[in-house]
């Protein structure tokens, strides 16, 4: 079987004889031909799978060749071989579009691996990841049956992320399930394990995990006290393996630590996200602001109004009221752009806090549009709109401008989201709240298997209407749903995102402390 085609052009073509006896031992048929002109016409006549080409040649020098064989395929794979070590040669080569640069002489091998990496790449890439990852399942098992603190599970998120990314270019079906099927047994695992240590860590547990209420404690204040200017920037919504995907594009410019939260419960923005600009539960949000928690309770559309007057109460909490704050909610794109065209006016700042909804919203449109449940059908394909979103998006032009100021940046998110899958039938009356994932109410009733029950809201830390409100906190990849248009609800929201409940994906959250690279 023929790996690939190769057109070689070399105006000393002769003396590369060996070298295409070796290639050609190896499966590979070479085309050889020793001129820029024949090189074109020849590529005009026959497809070819990569070129070869000499940057040193009488008549059609290497470059030129190399312009007008990109003018007929822009797409066709060139190594350039070349004798010159000049940068400025290798500058331009690598702004035509080539895979490869070589420097004479090259023997055999150097070829073969040039050409194997351009060729094959994808194959030898699947054929390892599938043979590591066959490897690494059953002590990934073992860690989860084993895993003891927030600690263990946190490095478990990490590698089923990590393993979830580089199955992105994979089509083998079976392995992609084998994988689904693992990380299935891990949010089952976990939530045991959160259910069963929540209440410890709530009474301040030496072992807990720093919870939303704790971030600003552990990676923002101490930077304050430390007389260092904070950008503080919470993406709601992203997820750790979209954290993971938008951080390539970060790493050239930035040093990057890797940490996590977990968020509290119900993970959820009214709660976690304002537990964390407050620095407080959410059972201490209602008894610092009552009339304010009141106000959001009647509009639960508007949970998160009063951010900033929480974090302004934090800082003066704990006596860092003299440090300037600006804070900032961007939902819309225009909203953004201007931002970003702003923003150096922010650059004396102390505490610069920037809360962005996109992940959010684009999350809750899927469940809305057939069109977006089109574009993103799973994990894998939402994980890549928010790569691209970010990569092109007003966000990352702000991080690239912030870089040059020497600030600290934090960035990190309230919560996750996880793809939803069993729906649960759920009995309740008109005042109970209306998320598919958590619900708060009266009377609420459920099988301990789908969902944590919270008889006395109190003890978890979290508000009650009544005497008689209790909540349902959903486990793996339920949702709820009423008997009234059952169907109907099913078919729009089975295997939509949604946050609110226990797993992996919603609970631990991802932290990034960059600080620019000179």
């Amino acid at each position: 079987m023929i790996k690939g085609k190769i057109l070689w052009i070399d105006d000393e073509i002769e003396l590369l004889k060996a070298h295409i006896l070796y290639l050609e031992k190896k499966d590979y048929s070479v085309t050889s031909v020793s001129s820029g002109e024949d090189g074109i016409k020849i590529f005009n006549d026959i497809n070819f799978d990569i070129i070869l080409l000499d940057e040193m040649m009488t008549g059609l020098d290497g470059l030129s060749t190399l312009k007008k064989i990109k003018k007929i395929n822009p797409l066709i794979p060139i190594i350039m071989i070349t004798k010159n070590e000049e940068e400025w040669l290798m500058e331009e080569a690598i702004a035509s579009q080539i895979s490869n640069y070589l420097t004479k002489p090259v023997n055999p091998s150097q070829i073969l691996i040039a050409c194997k990496n351009v060729l094959e790449h994808q194959k030898i890439t699947t054929e390892n990841t599938l043979k590591d990852y066959l490897n690494e399942f059953q002590k990934l098992t073992d860690e989860m049956n084993m895993a003891e603190s927030h600690h263990d599970w946190y490095r478990i998120a990490d590698s089923l992320s990590n393993w979830t990314i580089k199955f992105d270019d994979i089509s083998d079906i079976s392995l992609k399930e084998m994988l689904k099927e693992q990380k299935l047994s891990a949010n089952k695992m976990f939530s045991d394990f959160y259910t069963k240590n929540y209440l410890r860590w709530l009474n301040d547990s030496e072992d807990s995990p720093i919870l939303s209420n704790d971030v600003l404690n552990k990676f923002v204040r101490p930077k304050l006290n430390n007389d260092e200017k904070v950008v503080f920037i919470v993406i709601d919504c992203l997820r750790l393996d979209q954290w993971k995907e938008i951080s390539k594009y970060l790493y050239p410019y930035f040093n990057i630590i890797n940490n996590c939260h977990f968020s509290i419960i119900p993970s959820a923005t009214p709660y976690s996200r304002n537990a964390i600009f407050s620095g407080l539960f959410p059972i201490q949000i209602q008894q610092h602001y009552p009339e304010k928690w009141a106000q959001m309770e009647y509009d639960e559309t508007s949970m998160n109004r009063f951010e900033e007057e929480f974090i302004l109460n934090y800082l003066s909490r704990n006596n860092l009221e003299s440090k300037s704050l600006k804070y900032s909610k961007i939902i819309t794109y225009k909203e953004g752009k201007k931002l970003a065209n702003n923003i150096n006016n922010f650059k004396n700042i102390d505490l610069f806090c920037l809360v962005v909804n996109f992940v959010d919203i684009l999350g809750h449109l899927r469940a809305e549009s057939n069109l977006i449940k089109e574009i993103i059908p799973d994990e894998d394909s939402y994980r890549k709109i928010v790569s691209n979103w970010f990569e092109s998006s007003w966000l990352f032009e702000i991080l690239k401008e912030i870089k040059s100021w020497g600030h600290k940046i934090v960035i990190t998110s309230d919560h996750g989201s996880l793809r939803v899958n069993k729906p649960v039938k759920t009995k309740a009356d008109k005042t109970t709240s209306t998320g598919i994932r958590y619900k708060h109410g009266r009377n609420l009733n459920i099988n301990s298997k789908h969902a944590l029950k919270i008889d006395n809201p109190s003890q978890y830390f979290l508000p009650s209407s009544t005497n008689s409100t209790c909540y349902l906190i959903a486990k793996n990849d339920v949702f709820f749903l009423y008997s009234n248009n059952y169907n109907k609800f099913v078919k729009k929201f089975k295997h939509s995102f949604q946050h609110g409940g226990v797993s992996i994906d919603e609970i631990i959250v991802p932290v990034g402390e960059l600080v620019g690279k000179d």
